[in-house]
């Protein structure tokens, strides 16, 4: 790093509030590399978690999400801490590798300091050095592996099962890998996993008779101590996603039979008792609360990078509840010391993978260069540039689902778009390049089309408040993870803790109120490499974020989009002041609303 690239860094960072660990700044060194990742075994019993990495394969740019609503027992407690709270509960020091790796917190600075993180070449060596300390230490994958990339979309997944492979998972269960289709994944669990990676799913069924279509759990041996890892599949799959690809099989959260499972390889001696999951870290949290016997569950799906274990209490004792984040990002290890038949303590620590202080694993390298070799010239083609940070996770907005949506408009003369909360999707930095890779990142699913409906307002009005009941709805059990559905040419106002039915109001159009019988043209749901981008070059990219604010305020405005089709409309963006905290369980949340510019994306 040059001195100038340095003081620039250091300025960015002091000017936002905070001053990075110049020493992290310097280049890695053998020692820092040690000191970073340096985790002294513990116990005899290891498990490494890895979840939603979402087929990134290479190192990428990946910020945390700037509000994170929780609520009923979930109200401000993990995961709906963000921020500076988030760094305060778990005592992680500000301006450090750990709050930039889980907060968004001077995330640019962050990023120009630290380098890119995840990517399965420096993974593998992580993993590799922890399984060489940890004697029969198992990895494994909690799903949402085989989706998320360009690669991953045009070779029906397999670029990721070899990866998997290469990189020793032991169990795995699923979500998005049920979107190549029930052909699809029975192939690779029956070929491909064969004898290699156990497939677990305890809660997925034939419709007819109701059988078990994978192992519902697996019994492992590590150093004396009888293992059992149970898995739970995203729950509500044929929901999230179409039922044709799973015609056959029945999904749910089956508590019941999540009871009886437990009971089951308890029975069969096992010490050791651990659920990997899919369900989202709410929903494992309630679940932990009233199924006995789990010691542990390693969850996903809401890709909260969580850094310590949540003891959860139950009937049968204490379950520890944990989630690892996404977009090979992070590595959860679990250290279980068990005697005399019982677990008398246990260490948890999620690592996050910074590709520069570990060194690329060769053989992962070489595959994983072997797999895009026919597609390189195609993923490195530009298609524009961004001047602004473009990033996806947050409850409402993101900056580069804007651009998604004011593309979709363009392409299809729509008045108003909608388009998937979908947490998977990298980071860009401003002055990146958006390649077709970096594209496809936002919009590589096997599925979805752009249709173009003529919608009422009451239908529209409906719509919203199904999502915001997915969303905010206080009984974990009723929500199926994401974010709000994101929404270009509306504006509306909403009242997250409302009941179903009265969070959604003030619906406005080019400023001007919805009529409820009036009908509009709406472009829905792209997510797929068919637009192109076509329009890159005359759409508006909103970088601003959205914070909570003041509690006197009992409504969320969100302005999320001024479309240049109308140039009167005044360019606003959600802002506030501070971050992830709710008030009082009494209080209303709240929230500030503020105007900013707009600010342009370059064409190519």
């Amino acid at each position: 790093m040059e001195r100038r690239e340095f003081l620039n860094i250091l300025a960015i960072a002091a000017a936002a509030g905070a001053a990075l660990d110049s020493k992290a700044l310097l280049a890695a060194t053998p020692s820092a590399v040690d000191k970073f990742y340096d985790l002294p075994r513990f116990g005899n019993v290891h498990l490494l978690h890895m979840t939603d990495c979402h087929a990134q394969l290479k190192p990428i740019y990946f910020r945390e999400p700037r509000v994170n609503l929780g609520f009923g027992s979930a109200l401000n407690q993990p995961p709906h801490l963000v921020g500076e709270h988030l760094l305060k509960a778990f005592n992680i020091r500000r301006g450090g590798r750990d709050a930039h790796a889980f907060s968004y917190l001077e995330f640019e600075a962050g990023a120009k300091a630290y380098g890119k993180v995840g990517g399965f070449a420096h993974l593998a060596t992580l993993v590799k050095q922890l399984k060489a300390s940890r004697p029969g230490a198992l990895l494994l994958d909690g799903g949402d592996t085989w989706q998320g990339s360009a690669t991953a979309l045009w070779t029906n997944g397999q670029d990721m099962v070899d990866a998997c492979l290469a990189l020793g998972v032991d169990v795995m269960t699923a979500h998005w890998e049920f979107t190549l289709g029930a052909k699809r994944v029975q192939e690779i669990v029956e070929k491909d996993f064969k004898g290699k990676v156990d497939f677990v799913a305890n809660n997925v069924k034939t419709t007819d008779f109701e059988d078990l279509v994978f192992k519902p759990y697996t019994m492992k041996e590590m150093n004396g101590v009888p293992v059992a890892i149970i898995g739970q599949a995203f729950p509500y799959t044929p929901i999230a996603n179409p039922r044709y690809m799973t015609p056959d099989w029945s999904f749910g959260i089956r508590e019941d039979d999540m009871q009886k499972t437990v009971d089951e390889v308890r029975a069969k001696g096992a010490k050791v008792v651990v659920l990997l999951s899919h369900n989202g870290m709410d929903v494992d949290l309630k679940l932990a609360s009233r199924v006995r016997g789990i010691d542990a569950i390693l969850g996903g799906h809401t890709h909260d990078g969580v850094p310590g274990a949540i003891p959860v209490k139950n009937p049968g004792g204490t379950t520890l509840v944990t989630n690892a984040g996404s977009n090979s990002k992070f590595l959860g290890v679990l250290d279980f010391d068990v005697k005399d038949g019982k677990i008398a303590d246990f260490r948890y620590k999620l690592l996050p993978i910074f590709s520069n202080l570990l060194p690329a694993d060769a053989a992962m390298d070489a595959l994983i260069t072997k797999i895009r070799a026919p597609y390189e010239a195609k993923l490195s083609a530009k298609l524009a540039t961004t001047d602004a940070m473009l990033y996806r996770r947050g409850n409402f907005n993101g900056s580069f689902d804007q651009l998604i949506l004011d593309a979709l408009m363009e392409v299809k003369g729509a008045e108003i778009g909608f388009s998937p909360g979908f947490r998977w999707g990298t980071s860009l930095l401003p002055g990146e390049a958006i390649t077709r890779e970096l594209m496809m990142d936002q919009l590589a699913t096997t599925y979805s089309y752009a249709t173009v409906t003529s919608m009422s307002g009451e239908m529209i009005k409906t719509i919203l408040e199904d999502v915001a009941d997915n969303l905010f709805n206080p009984d974990p059990y009723y929500q199926q993870g994401g974010d709000m559905v994101r929404v270009g040419g509306l504006t509306y106002a909403i009242e997250p803790g409302a009941k179903m039915g009265s969070r959604i109001s003030d619906m406005r159009l080019a400023g001007t109120a919805i009529d409820p019988a009036k009908r509009t043209l709406v472009v829905q749901s792209p997510e797929r490499d068919t637009l192109a981008f076509k329009a890159i070059d005359r759409v508006t990219n909103f970088a601003g974020d959205l914070r909570q604010g003041l509690p006197e305020t009992k409504a969320l405005l969100i302005p999320l989009v001024s479309h240049h089709r109308y140039p009167l409309l005044p360019a606003r963006c959600l802002a506030g002041l501070t971050d992830a905290r709710q008030g009082s369980r009494n209080a209303a949340l709240s929230f500030q609303a503020r105007c900013t510019p707009a600010r342009a994306i370059s064409a190519r």
